[in-house]
């Protein structure tokens, strides 16, 4: 007669309640282990992404001195900074090798220019001289704006025998 409640209520729901701690100790167990392998995860990534920001850093530090200058230059009025430029540059240069022969300053966009959003302009530029006075030319204008972009570049035989005729089309990018 009591051997149904003993066993019900000695046996069986004892068990079952031990059975529901245990499953409820390992579902427990099992969450706050993914939610420690997630975190460990989020902190590696973490610990990463910002030693990989200091190294940008490090890197861009030594560049910021010359930011101002590049902002200044990219600022600067494009068409008068060159023919400042292109002044000294023949300066320098011996008359009979180097000479400017033509400069269109243009607001027109093409090229890449053209596809850009980054505002542009156009300036086409035309030399005569040795070949070497005019590369020489070049290569200080480009140093001194680097902001140009070489676009297109013809080059063909001058009337005098060493001279060389040199039509150059820059894109100027500016701020």
């Amino acid at each position: 007669m009591y051997k149904n409640p003993i066993i019900l209520f000695g046996i069986v729901l004892p068990l079952f309640g031990i059975f529901a701690v245990i499953g409820g100790v390992y579902i427990v167990k099992t969450r706050m282990t993914e939610s420690f392998a997630k975190k460990t995860g989020e902190y590696k990534t973490y610990t990463m992404s910002q030693k990989a920001a200091m190294e940008t850093e490090e890197q861009v530090r030594f560049q910021r001195e010359h930011v101002a200058r590049w902002k200044e230059n990219l600022s600067a009025e494009t068409s008068s900074t060159m023919r400042t430029h292109l002044k000294a540059i023949s300066e320098k240069l011996p008359p009979k090798e180097f000479q400017e022969t033509n400069f269109d300053p243009s607001s027109e966009k093409t090229g890449l220019g053209a596809v850009s959003t980054q505002k542009s302009s156009q300036i086409r530029l035309g030399l005569r001289g040795t070949y070497r006075a005019v590369q020489r030319a070049l290569l200080e204008l480009e140093t001194r704006m680097p902001q140009l972009q070489l676009q297109e570049m013809k080059v063909s035989p001058s009337d005098q025998n060493s001279l060389l005729n040199f039509q150059l089309t820059y894109t100027a990018w500016e701020n």
